[in-house]
């Protein structure tokens, strides 16, 4: 099975963190695609507890990923990371479909799919 979205060791730590926390765990960790933002598409990361007949389902670090099959091929070979400096920390995503991002860096479009965008603010 293709393995759409690679999840890093140090990113699979914080969502267990994070799951733990929120009282989310045994959840799904959802990867999405959303219309919006400046260049069209925008990522989402969320918990969800039921996996739908539309998804795909990834087994990584003890993580259990969902990404909708509409998603899938935009996302395909995308890495999530979670990197830590002295200014916090948070997920990086590296997607290799993505042919343009904003001056902002939170939304994208590929060469197949442009979204809706919208006025940065």
């Amino acid at each position: 099975m293709t393995q759409y979205v690679e999840i890093t060791e140090a990113a699979a730590y914080r969502v267990k963190e994070m799951m733990k926390h929120n009282g989310e765990e045994g959840s799904f960790l959802r990867v999405a695609v959303n219309g919006g933002g400046c260049s069209g598409l925008t990522y989402g990361l969320g918990f969800e507890e039921v996996k739908s007949e539309d998804d795909y389902l990834l087994s990584q670090h003890g993580i259990e990923i969902i990404v909708a099959k509409d998603d899938a091929g935009i996302l395909e070979g995308t890495k999530v990371d979670y990197k830590e400096s002295l200014m916090g920390g948070g997920f990086t995503i590296n997607n290799p479909n993505a042919i343009a991002s904003c001056g902002c860096g939170t939304s994208f479009r590929t060469a197949k799919k442009v979204g809706t965008p919208q006025t940065c603010d």
